[in-house]
């Protein structure tokens, strides 16, 4: 019997960062290993699941372009680096017996397919995972943005934003001992305050089309299953 659960589809957010672990840079094993035991976790709850993950780990087109490169270069080889990461947790859900598939949006068949709204959705109601590279295909963009328009695009519940902090909190936890977590939040105050939860972009597009959005600790063992079976984790941003 599958058990109870307050979303029936999801889109979780990844940075690229959340895959380094102990590394320096590219990605941790062992790390990757235990983002795509809870992600099979929580797929076997019947929950749809598409994940959207960035490349900082691997490189970052906005720092590049800071020293003097090309912005749409640099910006179109950070949507490669992204491309490699959700190979790489392709690969791990394959291997636990997880279906997942890589869609792309900018073409290279070769290695994934095309990101297409109506497949991808199709991919969720067989059950698979969803894991989409490159961002939206386009420089400027973040893929904070392309986790807002795809969880809008293929019908998502919750925007769930991991992160390597339990929330939201009035400041950075690392450096403030004494700053506090937010257990909830509105758009506007995140933007008016600019608490740095998303991309401003990313924010907006979440108010105009009602998409709630939970920021959680990634590292939180069974974090992603609670959150989907009701449990209030993080800091919820509606």
């Amino acid at each position: 019997m599958v058990a109870e659960k307050a979303y029936k589809r999801i889109l979780l957010k990844l940075s690229g960062e959340a895959l380094l672990g102990e590394e320096d840079y590219g990605i941790d094993p062992k790390i990757i290993h235990r983002i795509a035991t809870e992600i099979k976790d929580v797929s076997d709850l019947d929950v749809a699941i598409t994940v959207v993950i960035g490349g900082g780990n691997i490189f970052r087109g906005a720092g590049l372009a800071r020293s003097g490169i090309d912005r749409v270069t640099g910006d179109h080889m950070g949507m490669l680096a992204t491309i490699m990461n959700c190979l790489a947790l392709q690969d791990s859900l394959e291997r636990i017996g997880c279906d997942a598939r890589v869609m792309s949006a900018l073409a290279v068949h070769d290695v994934c397919e095309d990101y297409i709204r109506r497949r991808a959705v199709r991919h969720l109601e067989k059950g698979r995972v969803v894991i989409c590279a490159a961002g939206t295909g386009n420089p400027f963009f973040t893929t904070d943005t392309a986790a807002a328009l795809r969880a809008i695009e293929v019908g998502a519940d919750v925007v769930l934003k991991a992160t390597k902090v339990d929330g939201v909190y009035t400041a950075d936890p690392v450096h403030n001992p004494n700053a506090t977590l937010y257990t909830e939040l509105d758009y506007d105050s995140v933007i008016g305050s600019k608490l740095g939860v998303m991309d401003a972009n990313a924010i907006v597009l979440c108010r105009d089309q009602q998409m709630p959005i939970r920021v959680f600790n990634v590292f939180g063992d069974g974090n992603l299953v609670r959150i989907v079976k009701g449990e209030q984790i993080g800091t919820l941003v509606s």
